[in-house]
C-alpha cells in the first residue's frame, strides 16, 4: 500500500536542496561579481587617453631606452593608450605616422623628429585637427612655433661644449703642448644632435691652438656604421689620429672595434701613441667602457623622457601651460680622476668619476 505522500521530499530533504540551491546560487553571483570588479579595475575604451608616438627608430641603444620609456609612462591600467609607430630612421614613416595619427583622432602626439626641418605641413594638419603636438629629444624647425605645443630636451651643443672642455682641460693636465688631430664621427646628419654637437667640437677646434680636425664622416648613430667609418679614417690618416669624437655611444663602440682590429692602441696617452676616445649618451655599457679606460670622457644624453612627458601631458588635461621649451639637466662622467668640474657658457659643471656601483644603478 502506498502512503499518502510518499511522493513528496522529507522536510529534512527539502532544507538539503534549499541549502544546496543557495550555495550555487550565491557561486555563480560571487563569479559574476568578480568579473565586473575585475573589469571596473580597467579604465573602459573610451575613457583613455589616446597617444600616437613616432619614434624615430630603434638605431642605438639610447633608442631603445627612450622608447621603453615612454611606453611605461602611458599604460592602460594608468588611463592611456598608446600607438606606437617606429619611424625606421626615415622622415616619410614619421610623417605619414602623424596623419595617420590624425586621421584616428588621437588625444595628443609625441614626436621624436629623426631630423629637423620639413615638418611644417605635417605639424599644421595636426594643428587644424585640434590635436597638441610635444616634440621631444631632438628639435624641429619651423615658420611657425605655434606648430606644436611644447619641445622637451638635451642642450645638444651645450653637451659638446662641456666633452671640448674637458678635452681641453685634460690636455693642460697631462702638459700636452703638441698639436692635436682630431677626428668626428658625426651622428645623423641634420639631426639636432648631430648639429649641435658638431658645432661646438669646431667652434673649439677654431678657439684653440693646436687643434686639428682632420676628418668628419657620419655614422649615423650606429655600431656598424660608426665601425665603418673609423676604418676608413685609419686607412686615410692612420696613426697620425690623437682624438675620436664620436657623437654616441654606439659610433664608439664600433670606432673601438676598428681601432682595436687594425693594431692601434686605446687610451688616455695619446703621448704614448694611444687614441683617445669621447662620446656621448652615458649608457650602461658606455660607462663600463669610460671605467676601462677606453673612453675618455662620456658626456650624458638621458633617455629618461617617459615620466617627463607624461607628467606635460597631465599638465595639459588640467588646463595648465607649459614650458614652450624644456632643456633636461645631464652629467658627464670620466675614469680620470684629475678633473671634477669644467666651465662652459659661463657655468661650472661637474664631472663624475665613474665607478662599479655608478654602473650597476644605471637604468639603460
Amino acid at each position: 500500500m502506498i502512503r499518502k505522500g510518499s511522493d513528496s521530499l522529507s522536510g529534512t530533504g527539502r532544507t538539503a536542496l534549499l541549502i544546496l540551491a543557495a550555495l550555487i546560487m550565491g557561486f555563480i553571483l560571487s563569479g559574476c561579481k568578480g568579473e565586473d570588479e575585475e573589469a571596473a579595475e580597467l579604465p573602459e575604451e573610451e575613457s583613455l587617453v589616446t597617444i600616437g608616438f613616432s619614434q624615430i627608430g630603434s638605431e642605438s641603444d639610447w633608442r631603445m631606452a627612450s622608447t621603453k620609456s615612454v611606453q611605461d609612462a602611458f599604460l592602460a591600467e594608468d588611463g592611456y593608450s598608446l600607438i606606437f609607430n617606429d619611424g625606421q630612421q626615415k622622415q616619410e614613416n614619421q610623417i605619414k605616422a602623424i596623419r595617420e595619427f590624425i586621421d584616428q583622432d588621437v588625444d595628443y602626439i609625441l614626436l621624436d623628429p629623426c631630423v629637423e626641418t620639413g615638418w611644417d605641413s605635417a605639424l599644421l594638419e595636426a594643428k587644424e585637427a585640434g590635436i597638441p603636438v610635444i616634440v621631444y629629444d631632438r628639435e624641429v624647425k619651423v615658420s611657425d612655433e605655434s606648430l606644436y605645443t611644447a619641445w622637451m630636451g638635451s642642450d645638444f651643443y651645450l653637451e659638446g661644449q662641456r666633452a671640448c672642455k674637458w678635452l681641453y682641460e685634460y690636455l693642460k693636465r697631462i702638459k700636452h703642448s703638441g698639436e692635436v688631430n682630431i677626428v668626428d664621427i658625426q651622428g645623423t646628419l641634420g639631426s639636432s644632435a648631430q648639429m649641435g654637437r658638431t658645432k661646438a667640437l669646431e667652434d673649439a677646434v677654431r678657439e684653440y691652438p693646436g687643434w686639428n680636425l682632420l676628418d668628419q664622416a657620419t655614422g649615423e648613430f650606429t655600431t656598424s656604421k660608426g665601425k665603418e667609418v673609423m676604418e676608413d679614417m685609419l686607412i686615410k690618416h692612420g696613426g697620425n689620429i690623437d682624438i675620436v669624437y664620436c657623437e654616441n655611444d654606439n659610433e664608439a663602440y664600433g670606432a673601438i672595434e676598428a681601432i682595436e682590429n687594425a693594431g692601434y692602441r686605446i687610451g688616455p696617452d695619446i703621448g704614448g701613441y694611444e687614441m683617445l676616445i669621447m662620446s656621448f649618451d652615458s649608457t650602461r655599457e658606455g660607462l663600463r667602457l669610460t671605467e676601462e679606460e677606453k673612453i675618455a670622457v662620456n658626456t650624458e644624453c638621458s633617455p629618461l623622457y617617459g615620466p617627463r612627458l607624461r607628467s606635460m601631458i597631465e599638465a595639459l588635461r588640467a588646463g595648465k601651460e607649459v614650458p614652450f621649451k624644456t632643456f633636461i639637466e645631464e652629467g658627464q662622467f670620466s675614469a680620470f680622476t684629475g678633473i671634477r668640474e669644467v666651465s662652459a657658457d659661463g657655468t661650472d659643471y661637474a664631472v663624475t668619476i665613474v665607478n662599479d656601483a655608478l654602473i650597476e644603478e644605471r637604468e639603460y
